[in-house]
């Protein structure tokens, strides 16, 4: 009884914080929540999944001296011919053959050095997946976790081409670095607005090239859909790793619906690339602390070094690896063995020189143009006095799960909790159980959660754009992780003293009822709210992509700019000229004499509110091209409207 009353002050304290809020009454009924689950807890009647037993995985510590010599000398040659910032045939391929031989200096051979774990444990999700296509071998769990990859990519990628519907200014300046990449520019770290690491550059390349999609908004969004997608297997893999199959399936199920993760995984940034590599370094860094295993801190030094290629704040990462094994190494002063917390510190190494080798071509870019490098990082510390600055936007950024999650437009519904209501109850309460608990693994996700948001409470220069659900994205790994572990306590509670048939039905009833909760919720604030907000401040530049395309004469079709109006690139987007800047100052619209007509001008109109035409620009084409006709391009809502001047040719 008592785990029910708890859940349900919880899940009424969440809905009360729902947009308009009210504070006070949460805070009264999330009190008396935790007092009721901390009174479950003390009785034992809700307690969270015991994690996995831990392996004494047998680790022959040999290395490979010639694949060792081998390894050094590629990635050496490597490293020097990454100078000038640009990946070649050539040193991309010393390099990828430098990190295979640096995989082979140090993997363990799973038939000498570890049969056991490895045909037990090492391949275990391949084996699940290969088992899932092999009809005689299907389980329940596997249909289950293929019923939970379809609804997922259900709210990944349903209405994708219309939410988002336009692109803006960042969007603009990814489609030219995709551009220079057609073009040959094939950079390591890309300069343009304040630098940015080129993994969605390439993949963007990769994924117009198979959709047949072109260097398009489209491009863009199907990549980093198909990004945030990719994140929730290893989601499951970290849950399950931690706790059991259902913890896995549970918070791959809640995150896979969640308006967080979905929302930062249409826009068509890089934001998705965070959680993306948090998941598999989390999972393989967990579990190679449970196995002992080198493969595994391998792995996670591979993931870990991929991650920095890809979204800055995931620099935040090696960080948290040190934590864990900081976590770990005190975790277990007590009751591990000198040797074996020896051999662990020494796994360490491996990983992050695995990590390493793959961050290569950054640190040579690092090193040779420090400046550029750190600039859109260090540009958001720049305060006087930092302290109070970092305290404020630590609490704003620790309320942003179950109160606000800010005010940026782009990447979330603002001014509401980042979490659903179901799954906000749900992490409060888990909250309160791990830090009640207290295992190593309580522990890790706690200061995950912690770590991962720092990103956006860095943003000391800028405190209006901390909470960023972006920069934070990497937390919602250990977030839905917990979410899970706290549901599943709770059904453990309930099947306490049912056959196996009654604990099904009990299971499959809580969690019905709850995921079709959250579902709703979470379908609700992706497609009508997310998707009105969006559509109410982000110009129509598609309309005028159109009007251009049906001109047909873009070389002879011109934008003229106006305070706080569209960016003029991204019509050329539309329009199918994506390197083209349609942008043409006012004062400069007289060299445009010299062309033959016909000629076509776009620029800004405010149909119900005159005062705010660009009648400037207006008055300049008339006296230019007296023959000139003017028609207003209707759009909705009405100040997406904008100004058509047609020169006819004689």
């Amino acid at each position: 009884m008592r785990p029910l009353i708890a859940l349900l002050l919880a899940l009424a304290a969440q809905t009360l914080l729902e947009p308009p809020a009210n504070r006070i009454a949460a805070l009264a009924l999330y009190l008396l929540a935790g007092i009721f689950v901390v009174w479950s807890h003390h009785r034992r009647e809700w307690t969270l999944p015991e994690p996995p037993a831990e392996l004494s995985t047998p680790n022959r510590q040999s290395v490979r001296l010639l694949s060792l010599l081998a390894s050094l000398t590629l990635l050496g040659a490597a490293f020097y011919f990454f100078g000038g910032n640009q990946f070649t045939w050539f040193n991309l391929s010393l390099w990828i053959l430098g990190i295979v031989f640096f995989i082979r200096t140090l993997w363990q051979n799973p038939r000498t050095d570890s049969t056991d774990f490895t045909e037990k444990h090492g391949f275990s999700f391949l084996k699940k997946i290969r088992r899932i296509f092999c009809i005689r071998e299907i389980r329940v769990s596997h249909l289950i976790f293929l019923a939970i990859l379809l609804i997922t990519a259900f709210f990944r990628f349903h209405q994708l081409n219309s939410v988002p519907a336009e692109p803006f200014s960042d969007h603009a300046e990814k489609i030219l670095d995709v551009y220079d990449i057609a073009q040959g520019e094939t950079r390591i770290f890309f300069p343009r607005n304040s630098g940015r690491e080129a993994l969605q550059f390439y993949w963007t390349v990769l994924v117009a090239a198979i959709f047949k999609t072109g260097l398009t908004f489209q491009s863009l969004k199907i990549g980093t859909a198909l990004l945030g997608f990719f994140t929730l297997p290893f989601i499951y893999l970290l849950g399950k790793e931690i706790a059991n199959e259902r913890v896995g399936l549970l918070a791959m199920l809640f995150a896979g619906v969640a308006y967080w993760p979905n929302v930062i995984s249409r826009v068509g940034l890089r934001f998705p690339l965070y959680p993306l590599f948090v998941a598999p370094t989390l999972f393989f860094l967990l579990r190679g602390l449970r196995t002992h295993n080198r493969n595994d801190f391998i792995l996670c030094g591979l993931f870990l070094g991929l991650g920095l290629h890809g979204y800055t704040p995931f620099r935040i990462a090696p960080v948290l690896a040190a934590v864990v094994m900081v976590l770990w190494w005190a975790y277990t002063r007590t009751h591990v063995h000198t040797y074996t917390r020896i051999h662990v510190a020494a796994q360490a190494g491996i990983l992050f020189g695995s990590a390493l080798v793959v961050f290569l071509p950054l640190l040579r870019y690092a090193l040779e143009f420090p400046n550029e490098f750190w600039f859109r990082a260090s540009s958001r510390f720049a305060v006087e006095n930092p302290f109070p600055v970092f305290f404020s936007n630590l609490w704003n950024a620790l309320l942003m799960f179950n109160v606000n999650d800010g005010n940026i437009f782009v990447n979330s519904v603002i001014q509401r909790p980042a979490l659903d209501v179901v799954a906000g109850g749900l992490f409060l309460l888990g909250l309160i159980l791990i830090l009640a608990r207290r295992r190593f693994t309580d522990l890790v996700l706690a200061s995950a959660v912690l770590i991962l948001i720092l990103p956006s409470v860095l943003s000391l220069a800028y405190p209006g754009e901390n909470p960023a659900l972006n920069r934070a994205g990497g937390a919602l790994v250990p977030v839905f992780v917990i979410v899970a572990m706290t549901l599943d306590g709770l059904l453990t509670r309930l099947a306490v003293g049912l056959n196996r048939a009654g604990e099904a039905v009990i299971v499959a009833g809580v969690v019905g009822i709850l995921f079709a909760a959250s579902a709703a919720q979470n379908y609700d604030l992706v497609f009508h709210q997310y998707r009105a907000q969006y559509d109410r401040v982000v110009w129509r530049t598609s309309e005028m992509g159109e009007v251009i395309r049906e001109f047909g004469n873009p070389e002879r079709a011109w934008i003229v700019p106006y305070e706080q109006w569209v960016d003029t690139r991204l019509p050329g987007l539309w329009a199918g000229i994506p390197n083209r800047d349609f942008g043409i100052p006012r004062e400069r619209l007289v060299d445009t004499l010299q062309l033959p007509a016909p000629k076509l001008f776009l620029f800004k109109a405010s149909p119900l509110a005159a005062d705010f035409d660009d009648k400037e620009t207006l008055a300049e084409l008339q006296r230019l091209y007296p023959q000139g006709e003017l028609t207003l391009h209707e759009s909705e809502p009405w100040w997406q409207s904008f100004w058509i001047y047609f020169v006819p040719a004689r």
